[in-house]
């Protein structure tokens, strides 16, 4: 018998070097993939994280996105200028104008349900006042 294949045997080894070449290929392309394992507690930003990677790298958010998203970015606003409002009061740092404490106050006592609405954003960006950086800090 001799050294050559068999139609059988050549076709099989063709068969072998394609899915050879195609792993190969596979494996140049997943070694460009950068995977991150996002680990941490619950509610700890990991999804965050993720949404500003894909606003960042990717397209963006679609316009059903947006409008999903856009009642609970205000809803976090409103909570967390609560937290920083009631934290101020238990830390005892005063208001750098005195005349903005009790709207401040009511708004984070009323858990803000108002807030749906693109003119209530903008009020709410004109009224905040600048020491509540210092309790953020």
């Amino acid at each position: 018998m001799g050294c050559t294949l068999s139609a059988e045997e050549r076709a099989a080894l063709d068969r072998s070097k394609a899915i050879e070449k195609n792993l190969k290929e596979d494996g140049v392309t997943a070694a460009k993939d950068v995977k991150l394992l996002l680990l941490g507690a619950g509610e700890s930003g990991k999804s965050t994280i993720v949404k500003q990677m894909k606003i960042i790298h990717e397209d963006g958010f679609s316009g059903d996105d947006v409008k999903q998203y856009k009642p609970v970015v205000y809803s976090n606003t409103i909570q967390s200028l609560a937290a920083i409002v009631r934290a101020m009061d238990t830390l005892g740092l005063e208001y750098g104008d005195k005349e903005r404490k009790p709207w401040q106050v009511a708004v984070a006592t009323r858990c803000f349900a108002l807030l749906s609405t693109h003119s209530t954003k903008a009020h709410v960006q004109g009224r905040c006042d600048k020491r509540t950086h210092t309790c953020t800090c």
